[in-house]
């Protein structure tokens, strides 16, 4: 955040509740890298990493515990630096973290040059005098061939959803209770947008979408919407504005992080695929694709000097990657969703890809090539194939073993601190993989398992001992087709059920991914 004249540090961005702990595999360099490849272009080494608004910390301190790339960041919010330092020092990883305003944090000279600089959730909610700051920094600290990741709302995505949230945050701002925190603010706009739409009004009439992404929103998180709606800055753009914006950084549009937006079948029509192509503009080229699919939040990677690969570099380049499953292979649907909906995956190309990747083992492509070459499976079929299941998150990118081995010490001390956290809270449902180099999720009923696990207690029945004992003893219960169950029996019913699938079909693929 910029400092401001009236010393509000919160630049009203929302700062009474905290962010959700979530985790986001965009951030992972390994990921940016098989987009930019996949895409044609070089990707560099990624050593120095940066992540701007980190929230509570879960990515930034995954990535840095579970490769060998050194990380700095910031996040104004000091509960939340607080917490994500709490994290660094359970790891003991290369990170390094503050809880600066923007203005203060990237004017540092103790920082060094960045292969990667990323930012998720930040840019569409900070004024503009931050936006200047951040292009500014991107200009000055991203090295010569790095990487920006930026996630933002997109218009024209968010054309009938605009004049919703703005009706909730100027309910919240000028009617909403000057004593009450932002939750009950929340409450109180999301009732009376609710009251609104009941008169059927003309705009509801006109805007049916909009209704239903209301009747959506209001079943989700609080502290999300909070910080997703309800802070004073919020300000979806078209994607050229982005490339504007970025411009004077000297940044080139990459690829998007979102990876199956690669694989253009899914998502636009023969005729729509032959308009985004008849235009010649890169910028516009995009811009035509957002509105063909009604875009309406970006996920990209942006390079300072993008180098374009010879048809040999690029297939050396695909070669070099290697992935790993990291969703038992019988559990992964032959199919994937796009704009135009559900599209069948060849079974002819996947199943051969699946079994062969079944063990558990990390794999480059040319090996998958080599492998597969008897049944005509190209290189190419191959690469769109780890695309699709690295960006429905069945797969991941893996590291080299060497760097795999110098990760594990870090994971396994983080791991052992939010296993143990999971005790308390089931805030954070992710682990660390050295293997991937990232994230893997995993709830907080399957943290407990793993728990009692780790403790020596090797049968599911006692995993649901451990896990009841737990939860019973803080008054908590599990829920079942939307009802509270009451009975003991009943939640050791279904904890039970919930430990069987773990012991089958989830322990296999943590141990493969060297989580425990």
């Amino acid at each position: 955040m910029a400092s401001t004249s009236s010393g509000d540090w919160t630049a009203g961005y929302v700062a009474d509740i905290g962010y959700t702990h979530g985790y986001y595999f965009e951030l992972n360099p390994l990921r940016a890298a098989l987009a930019l490849n996949y895409a044609g272009l070089a990707a560099p080494r990624i050593e120095t990493a940066c992540e701007l608004g980190f929230g509570q910390g879960v990515s930034i301190n995954v990535h840095a515990a579970a490769s060998q790339t050194g990380w700095h960041g910031t996040d104004f919010n000091p509960s939340q630096a607080s917490n994500a330092l709490d994290l660094g020092r359970a790891s003991g990883a290369d990170v390094h973290l503050t809880d600066e305003a923007f203005a203060d944090f990237c004017n540092r000279p103790d920082l060094p040059d960045f292969d990667f600089i990323s930012l998720h959730g930040i840019w569409s909610w900070i004024s503009d005098d931050n936006r200047q700051i951040i292009a500014d920094f991107v200009r000055r600290k991203l090295k010569v061939g790095g990487v920006l990741y930026v996630s933002y709302n997109t218009l024209p995505g968010w054309a009938n959803g605009a004049p919703l949230r703005h009706l909730m945050a100027v309910h919240a701002q000028q009617m909403g209770s000057s004593g009450a925190g932002t939750s009950a603010r929340v409450e109180s706009a999301l009732g009376f947008v609710d009251k609104v739409l009941a008169s059927k009004p003309a705009f509801a009439a006109a805007n049916p979408q909009a209704v239903e992404r209301f009747n959506k929103l209001k079943t989700q998180n609080r502290n999300y919407l909070a910080h997703e709606y309800f802070n004073r800055d919020w300000h979806p753009m078209y994607f050229a504005d982005m490339a504007d914006w970025l411009a004077p950084s000297k940044m080139s549009f990459a690829a998007s992080a979102h990876l199956i937006d690669a694989v253009d079948s899914i998502h636009v029509n023969a005729e729509q695929l032959k308009v985004i192509r008849e235009a010649a503009d890169p910028v516009f080229r995009e811009t035509l694709r957002d509105f063909m699919v009604n875009q309406q939040f970006r996920r990209d990677y942006w390079v300072k000097g993008p180098r374009t690969l010879s048809a040999v570099d690029k297939t050396e380049a695909l070669r070099t990657h290697r992935i790993v499953l990291t969703t038992r292979r019988d559990a992964i649907p032959m199919k994937v969703t796009g704009v135009l909906g559900e599209a069948e995956l060849t079974a002819s190309i996947y199943g051969p890809l699946l079994d062969l990747l079944a063990d558990g083992k990390a794999r480059s492509l040319g090996e998958i090539e080599q492998a597969l070459a008897p049944k005509g499976i190209t290189l190419g079929q191959i690469a769109q194939a780890a695309l699709i299941l690295t960006g429905t998150n069945h797969a991941a990118p893996a590291q080299e073993p060497a760097v795999t081995a110098k990760a594990r010490k870090a994971t396994q001390k983080l791991n052992a601190y939010l296993l143990d956290r999971s005790r308390g809270s089931g805030d954070v449902n992710v682990l660390a993989s050295p293997v991937t180099g990232g994230g893997v999720h995993i709830n907080r009923f399957q943290q407990l398992f793993l728990l009692a696990y780790t403790k020596g207690r090797k049968q599911p029945a006692e995993w649901v001992e451990f896990a009841w004992a737990v939860l019973n003893a803080q008054g908590q219960k599990l829920v079942k087709d939307g009802n509270t169950l009451e009975s003991n029996e009943d939640n050791i019913a279904e904890l039970q059920s919930f430990a069987d699938y773990f012991n089958t079909n989830t322990l296999p693929v943590l141990k493969a991914l060297d989580v425990i």
